[in-house]
């Protein structure tokens, strides 16, 4: 069934936008990028846009079929948990994703509030 998912979901982009084994950057207006990756068996996944090492840019690394690698530090993030793989630790917000039909769907909840900086 491919019909609009139930409130609380924003369309972010069609599947065909995103290159297979690539990514496509989705700004939101206060907080950090997020970026949602397609690997090669289409699957989808969104992670925050910030490696956790040194904050590079996820959505321009290299996109296997598990992870990303950052390209400032090489660093490889799985796709599905936004984590480093050791021997480098710490991980990076990942958000929940929604493929219906075409259509890529991300929680609106956590575009507005997911992967901001903690407020001291």
């Amino acid at each position: 069934m491919s019909s609009i998912p139930e409130t609380g979901w924003t369309l972010v982009c069609q599947i065909d936008d995103i290159p297979r084994l690539g990514a496509r950057r989705v700004a939101r207006a206060h907080a950090p990028a997020v970026a949602v990756f397609r690997n090669g068996a289409d699957q989808v996944y969104a992670l925050l846009d910030q490696c956790p090492h040194k904050g590079g840019p996820l959505s321009q690394g290299i996109v296997t079929d598990e992870g990303v690698v950052c390209p400032l530090h090489q660093w490889n993030i799985g796709l599905s948990d936004g984590c480093a793989r050791a021997p480098d630790v710490g991980c990076t917000p990942r958000f929940v994703v929604q493929v219906i039909g075409s259509g890529v769907w991300l929680s609106t909840e956590e575009l507005r509030s997911h992967g901001l900086p903690a407020v001291v």
